[in-house]
């Protein structure tokens, strides 16, 4: 009998393990980043004009399956574009949860998602690449990006955002890398069952909000608790999510206090939080900028 597969307990993302190994691997890696810090601090003192209307960025998910559950369908797909494009206008319902307190805070980023229809080549496509795999799950060490290890290669990273959907081990529900690092493994990984609102995805991580985490960290966004050892004195380098001691989980109740934050506690409902799908539905306005700020530097080639 084939086992029932279940949701990890609580969110992971690798994102950050992922980072040290290149970091390791590419000293240069390291430098981009920190000469985009201070671009973006320099852009944070002085708020730039808003961009006319919406940047659009072509999507190429590379579905890599060993299983026929795996090979999740089209309509899974085209579900987790709806959310992204909800979630990166700040047109998601259920941003009327924000608390009263912070809903003047609520940004929204300006970018469309839409699947690709045209190959690196040219041709038409759907935008979908399928891979059979005899893997029978991946880490956060890049494997499912190269057809050497079971995965699948990369689109151009300049014409294209990178979406590899797969089984991870490790507990991960996905991973992403942070702009400036080697093109061959620029994009994001999301698990296969928290991919989409609808066909294999698994509670309480249905509601496509991994891909727009892991997506926040492929335009430059840091864990809003500033992903150091949880001692109050990390930074997301955004000054309008207020400081907390380490990762919500579940469904905090608001407020939440730690740091000394009170009487509003943390912003965990931040898409860069770690809690349930169902409780994380903004972006700040602070973090609106580092996005665009990176869209208008290092990812400045792709979109219209």
């Amino acid at each position: 009998m084939a086992r029932k597969r279940t949701a990890p307990h609580g969110r992971r993302c690798g994102t950050m393990s992922a980072f040290y190994r290149l970091i390791e691997r590419h000293p240069d890696y390291r430098r981009r980043l920190v000469a985009l810090e201070g671009v973006v601090a320099r852009r944070m003192r002085v708020a730039p004009p808003r961009r006319v209307g919406p940047i659009t960025i072509p999507v190429v998910v590379h579905v890599v399956y060993r299983t026929a559950e795996e090979n999740i369908s089209v309509a899974q797909i085209r579900s987790q574009i709806r959310v992204l494009n909800r979630d990166y206008r700040a047109t998601n319902p259920d941003r009327q949860k924000v608390p009263a307190v912070w809903k003047g805070l609520v940004g929204d980023p300006g970018v469309k998602f839409a699947l690709a229809t045209k190959n690196p080549q040219g041709k038409p496509t759907s935008g979908i690449t399928r891979t059979k795999t005899q893997q029978s799950s991946f880490i956060d060490d890049d494997a499912v990006k190269s057809t050497a290890t079971g995965g699948t290669n990369a689109w151009p990273r300049a014409r294209y955002l990178n979406l590899w959907v797969c089984t991870l081990g490790d507990n991960l529900l996905g991973y992403a890398q942070f702009p400036g690092g080697p093109s061959r493994t620029d994009g994001v990984v999301i698990l296969n069952t928290a991919f989409g609102t609808t066909g294999t995805v698994r509670k309480p991580f249905h509601l496509g909000r991994t891909a727009t985490h892991e997506i926040g960290h492929w335009l430059n966004l840091h864990h809003i608790w500033g992903d150091g050892l949880h001692s109050c004195q990390d930074s997301d380098f955004v000054e309008d999510t207020p400081n907390q001691e380490g990762p919500n989980i579940g469904k905090p109740t608001f407020p939440h206090v730690t740091c000394n934050n009170g009487p509003n506690g943390d912003m965990f409902m931040n898409y860069m939080d770690y809690v349930d799908d169902a409780s994380m539905f903004m972006f700040s306005q602070q973090q609106v900028i580092r996005m665009q700020t990176t869209l208008d530097g290092p990812r400045r080639q792709i979109g219209r």
